[in-house]
């Protein structure tokens, strides 16, 4: 549904405009000048103005120029009885998207009317282009060779085609967004909104309104009528992350959406078909939540009619030396950074608790400590090898009931060290957790023993 200002100091075209756009299923609002026009402008989000350029206050014109300098994008349609050349030729250079003058035909009215609102929803798309593609300049593609990968992009590439509710679960920072975002373009909705919402993010009083919108006056604060996240998807792709982080009420009324394929705003009664696809994303055990009571068993199989597995960085190594230089790449402007055998030795050992996320920030923090050639060493990703030993060594470790011989354990980590640093004793020190003094005398130790 679209949503119209009609503007005229006429009460009677008010009234006339008023009935001929609600006939044809739109909601319109009226005004009487351009002072209060654009009040109602500044308080709700309308999909067109229709104006008259000749009014008390402020005309038309001087509406449209108010409007561009608070940057909003609504198309603007004029309707006058003056109908000289100079005024249309005025209107049209100013941005105006349409010119009609009075007496009018209905028909010539409702055509303007469809066509400037395509010119409304190209607005809008281009606004969430422009948001995507900087998303994917900062380095937010699907890169992948291992197996794994490879067959959840098959996976996500056969459900595409459909409307079906998609689960896509993983651990954190393993590409779900990035995963759905794939789905949603390669579907016949590519056309339309993707809009991602993360559920974790809204505060628990908030969601009903973030997900469905409310009517001006609904709440304290609600100072304008505004769409929500259901609404503003309409026609495409509406992804929910974190959908575990949903309270309860929440839940029966998502479900409730999902059943009906309607909405009603907090504060409004009007019940507002919608069509639009639903995605989802966890990091959570869904089951294990069904099975506490805290996650709704109905919604569950609402919304896990395919699932899609994300898997995490440490299970496709494959992966993880494409990943790292296309980071760098996109850090360096397009050049190409060298990772030297070390530094790949280094990524592949690491167990990536961050997954990709991690990777990436991983990536743009050696490049802060290169020295500037492009070459990405051991020694540059040494900071991954102290987290790896703070996090792992004592807590993993567990002495077998037969015991062990702490030198030769000793001597046998110096070797591993050693061989993954390529002999750079400084680095195979961070490797350990050591000082390179106290390595030196364990290194010491070892060669005297193979002498």
């Amino acid at each position: 549904m679209a949503y119209i200002l009609v503007v005229d100091d006429e009460e009677k075209m008010q009234h006339l405009l008023s009935i001929m756009l609600v006939r044809q299923g739109y909601s319109v609002d009226r005004a009487g000048d351009g002072v209060k026009a654009l009040e109602m402008i500044k308080e709700n989000p309308y999909d067109l103005v229709i104006s008259d350029i000749r009014m008390p206050n402020m005309d038309g014109l001087t509406l449209l120029s108010e409007m561009k300098a608070l940057d909003i994008s609504c198309p603007v349609v004029f309707i006058t009885a003056f109908a000289t050349i100079d005024s249309a030729v005025d209107a049209m250079r100013q941005g105006v998207a349409d010119y009609i003058t009075k007496p009018f035909e209905e028909e010539r009215i409702l055509l303007t009317v469809e066509r400037t609102l395509g010119i409304s929803r190209i607005i809008a798309e281009n606004i969430e282009l422009k948001r995507q593609l900087l998303e994917v300049s900062g380095g937010r593609e699907i890169v992948y060779v291992s197996e794994k990968m490879a067959e959840v992009m098959k996976n996500a590439a056969q459900v595409a085609g459909s409307d079906a509710a998609v689960l896509i679960t993983g651990e954190s920072g393993t590409g779900k967004e990035l995963i759905a975002g794939f789905i949603h373009h390669s579907s016949p909705r590519c056309k339309a909104r993707f809009v991602p919402v993360n559920c974790a993010a809204i505060s628990p009083s908030l969601v009903e309104s973030e997900l469905f919108g409310y009517e001006k006056g609904a709440f304290t604060g609600a100072d304008r009528r505004t769409q929500g996240k259901f609404e503003y998807a309409n026609g495409g792709t509406l992804f929910l992350d974190e959908i575990g982080d949903l309270p309860l009420e929440a839940q029966a009324k998502l479900l409730r959406a999902l059943q009906d394929k309607k909405i009603q705003r907090v504060g409004g009664n009007q019940q507002i078909p919608l069509d639009v696809r639903i995605l989802c994303a966890t990091n959570q055990d869904l089951d294990q939540l069904v099975g506490s009571g805290k996650f709704r068993k109905d919604l569950y199989y609402r919304i896990n009619v395919f699932p899609i597995e994300t898997p995490p960085l440490r299970e496709r190594i494959d992966d993880i030396v494409l990943l790292a230089e296309y980071f760098l790449k996109h850090l360096r402007d397009g050049k190409e950074a060298r990772l030297t055998e070390g530094a790949i030795r280094t990524l592949q050992l690491y167990n990536w608790p961050g997954n990709v996320r991690e990777l990436a920030n991983a990536m743009e923090r050696a490049m802060i400590i290169d020295s500037g050639d492009g070459s990405i060493t051991a020694e540059t990703l040494s900071f991954l090898r102290a987290a790896s030993c703070t996090a792992g060594s004592v807590d993993q470790f567990k002495l077998p009931p037969n015991g062990i011989s702490l030198e030769a354990l000793q001597l046998d980590l110096v070797r591993q060290a050693l061989a993954l640093t390529i002999n750079n004793q400084s680095a195979a020190a961070n490797l350990l957790g050591l000082t390179r003094a106290n390595f030196r005398v364990w290194a010491k130790q070892m060669a005297g023993n193979e002498g």
